[in-house]
């Protein structure tokens, strides 16, 4: 008995688009209830609908993905995975974008290196491009920080009436959690406002 045919497709967010996935599995004719959508990052497996996924695939089933990266983007977790799949389960896999990773292909022994070996330079590539992207980002922060740019949100800055809230305060007359309240502060950045007072005014606690 011929096993069953299934596809995955996988987004880095809720807001990215599936439909190029989609289109090209679509060619498959994959059955609509064998196709299962995770919309996170690939930097591991624990996205719930993989899982569901792999509890279903049976030996002899065939799986099919667009790309590498789409599987995944951690180099080890990659082959870890297609071992499990390949191996443990005994499903195929043809990655579309990638002719020599399909597995019903050259089954023999020089066929399997071929394809270990893509597979090793492909998840590797996909790691690489991964911690590139973080250390752009890394360095884009640092260059802007850098030019004097400020991230997260604005500081807020003391009222026009801080110094008739601090003495409010410091003598009794009202209490701390309505000074935050008056000076619409967190606790922190309250005492950071009044660090900043105190050094002004020549003043100490």
């Amino acid at each position: 008995m011929a096993g069953q045919t299934y596809g995955y497709i996988r987004v880095s967010s809720k807001d990215q688009n599936e439909d190029r996935q989609r289109v090209a599995l679509a060619e498959k004719e994959i059955p609509p209830k064998n196709l299962y959508v995770d919309k996170q990052s690939g930097k591991d497996f624990k996205r719930p609908q993989y899982q569901k996924l792999l509890r279903r695939l049976r030996a002899g089933d065939l799986l099919y993905v667009l790309s590498i990266d789409r599987l995944g983007r951690n180099y080890e977790e990659i082959q870890q995975q297609w071992r499990v799949l390949t191996k443990d389960i005994g499903i195929d896999i043809c990655v579309l974008d990638m002719p020599l990773l399909d597995t019903r292909q050259g089954k023999d022994l020089m066929g399997t290196f071929i394809a270990d070996l893509v597979l090793q330079i492909l998840s590797f590539v996909a790691q690489s491009e991964r911690e590139n992207i973080r250390k752009r980002q890394a360095e884009g922060i640092a260059a802007a920080k850098a030019r004097g740019v400020v991230f997260g949100r604005p500081a807020k800055a003391a009222p026009d009436d801080f110094a008739e809230i601090v003495g409010a305060w410091e003598s009794g007359r009202q209490t701390f959690q309505d000074a935050l309240e008056r000076c619409g502060m967190s606790e922190s950045t309250f005492y950071r406002r009044l660090r900043e007072y105190r050094l002004t005014k020549g003043t100490k606690k």
